[in-house]
């Protein structure tokens, strides 16, 4: 790259980005702690369904100090329904580590903040950039798809060894006097024009210095390696009813998947040569009376899906409970953080009974 093409590069894209942005919450602010939660919540997860997820939890949480001293389970029930928990927790822990050890000032070097739990080579130079104007690479699966275009990178990005090409490729080009409309912009440019399949290269503002473009090989890039194939789980849950209306839940272990949040009782199937009602009733230590399904539904995680079935029951008898389930009023439940996919069940049991 000539120094006449990245700064023609440059300007293209940061103009474009300053007229056309979209007006998003976290780009009325420059506060370093925001725009962290901004781009953890973005992670996996689109725009449209941040927004309201953003608000509420800078309502709650609206410095690091509330969000360090914030009870774990609050916290998550705050998450239910982003999915990917795991980003809450390390959140609240990187949150933590900046109260304790930076005096609530979230580091301005790539060196500091990458130390903090959870905070990967994008969110640092996305936070880096965006909040303090420091030229540091944010690459991302968008940023990467652009590049590979504007620049005919023919690399594999879905090997780990690929990113540095690019971290490379922006830190040549970037703006160092606009690193963050730079970065946004290319952020910008991925999400709602260079995008995965039709890209709108007509309404391209760096259309003219994409080699792909010129060369019609812009729907073949990025290169990609397909994943395994997913693995299928056979879930089975059963909402237990007792006599006097409380639900049965479960707390996941504190570790793995949807760590720590309640379910209901729930089994993996098969279940060797007991019934799905007996082997319920031999872990959780109850009988019961099972009637009818509640709802069936394939739930995709990033890297398992879980093909749910779901019935409803009455307690006859309860022996010896184990210690990670409770009895709920239909009330309480309200207030304990689910998995989307028990939320899906407790959702149409509600329509049913309530």
């Amino acid at each position: 790259m000539n120094d006449l093409y990245k700064k023609e590069v440059r300007t293209a894209l940061v103009s474009w980005f300053e007229e056309e942005k979209r007006d998003l919450p976290w780009r009325k602010t420059k506060d370093p702690y925001k725009i962290w939660v901004s781009e953890v919540m973005l992670q996996q997860t689109k725009v449209d369904t941040v927004i309201p997820y953003y608000e509420r939890f800078i309502a709650k949480y609206p410095s690091l100090e509330s969000l360090a001293s914030a009870e774990e389970g609050e916290l998550l029930k705050e998450w239910e329904g982003l999915g990917y928990y795991s980003r809450a927790r390390n959140l609240q822990a990187g949150v933590k580590e900046v109260v304790e050890s930076y005096g609530s000032v979230v580091p301005s070097n790539r060196k500091e903040i990458s130390k903090l739990k959870g905070v990967g080579p994008y969110t640092a130079g996305a936070v880096l950039s965006i909040a303090y104007g420091v030229p540091e690479h944010a690459v991302d699966g968008n940023v990467m798809r652009v590049l590979s275009r504007l620049l005919l990178i023919k690399e594999d990005i879905a090997k780990p060894k690929t990113k540095k090409i690019f971290e490379e490729a922006v830190m040549e080009l970037i703006d160092k006097e606009n690193p963050s409309a730079f970065n946004q912009g290319l952020m910008e440019l991925g999400a709602v024009i260079c995008t995965p399949t039709k890209p709108k290269c007509l309404l391209c503002p760096v259309r003219e210095y994409c080699t792909a473009f010129f060369e019609g090989k812009q729907e073949e890039l990025p290169i990609k390696t397909i994943n395994k194939k997913t693995k299928i789980h056979k879930m089975k849950a059963i909402v237990v009813e007792a006599k006097d209306g409380r639900i049965l839940l479960e707390k996941r272990p504190s570790k793995g998947l949807l760590a720590n949040l309640w379910q209901f009782p729930m089994v993996e199937l098969p279940t060797n040569s007991h019934s799905v009602e007996e082997t319920i009733a031999h872990y959780y230590g109850i009988s019961m009376i099972k009637s009818e399904e509640i709802i069936a539904f394939k739930h995709i995680f990033s890297h398992l899906v879980w093909e749910m079935e779901s019935y409803e029951a009455l307690l006859i008898e309860e022996n010896n409970l184990p210690a990670n389930c409770k009895w709920f009023t239909k009330e309480e439940i309200e207030y304990q953080p689910m998995p989307v996919p028990v939320l899906k069940i407790w959702n149409a049991w509600k329509e049913r009974n309530l």
